[in-house]
């Protein structure tokens, strides 16, 4: 029996990290699928082999996160990744997370709940490390937003908010009492180096998932 792949595309929701396309005009602008927004109790996670949104944990303390959270499609921390980490905090312990590259978005309006795609422009990021992981959270502005969204570069957003993003990834994993830190945030960065970023973790995803990229464009192309 034959399939008619562009049918199929039809009928079946695209896999948000894999059958999403980061955009055309990628790193300039790319695609965030948002997972949390602000008002959320729990913390809502992609589950990978699905790709449906999921209950990962109800948030154990008073963290409420500072801005949309998700991931960008087509990305990977993988070996560029860690390599481009080590090299910029003069660490040599330093391997990706296996995941998908976290994108933090900057939004006048109240988003009210997750599980949606934005075109965002990434204006920076925070060069955060896990353990031996790295983690880079890369931040970026909603695409039209009357406050947020002729921002270009880091250095144009508000200090404030860059220390409440800052605070809330350096404690959002600590106990109450804790004495030592899980995370550290050794840098923070602007557009140049959030590109550079963003552009490793693509050539990580097509060294991971060369085969599964081609698959989805099929049937996104039919």
């Amino acid at each position: 029996m034959s399939i008619d792949l562009n049918l199929f595309h039809r009928l079946f929701r695209a896999h948000p990290w894999h059958g999403v396309s980061i955009g055309a005009e990628a790193p300039d602008v790319v695609t965030a699928y948002i997972e949390i927004v602000p008002s959320d109790t729990v913390k809502y996670e992609l589950d990978k082999p699905t790709g449906h949104l999921t209950v990962d944990r109800p948030q154990k303390f008073s963290n409420v996160y500072p801005t949309l959270y998700g991931l960008i499609p087509q990305t990977y921390c993988g070996a560029e990744i860690a390599e481009f980490c080590m090299k910029q905090a003069s660490r040599s312990d330093i391997v990706g997370d296996g995941d998908p590259l976290d994108v933090c978005v900057l939004a006048e309006k109240s988003i009210t709940h997750g599980d949606i795609l934005l075109p965002v422009t990434p204006i920076g990021g925070l060069r955060m490390i896990d353990g031996n992981e790295a983690d880079d959270k890369i931040i970026a502005v909603m695409r039209g937003d009357a406050i947020y969204g002729h921002m270009r570069d880091l250095h144009e957003c508000p200090p404030a908010l860059i220390d409440r993003l800052r605070h809330y990834f350096l404690t959002y994993k600590d106990a109450p009492g804790a004495r030592q830190r899980v995370t550290e945030i050794t840098h923070v960065y602007g557009r140049e180096e959030a590109h550079e970023v963003i552009e490793r973790s693509q050539r990580d995803y097509d060294a991971k998932y060369a085969e599964l990229k081609a698959l989805f464009e099929s049937l996104r192309t039919g």
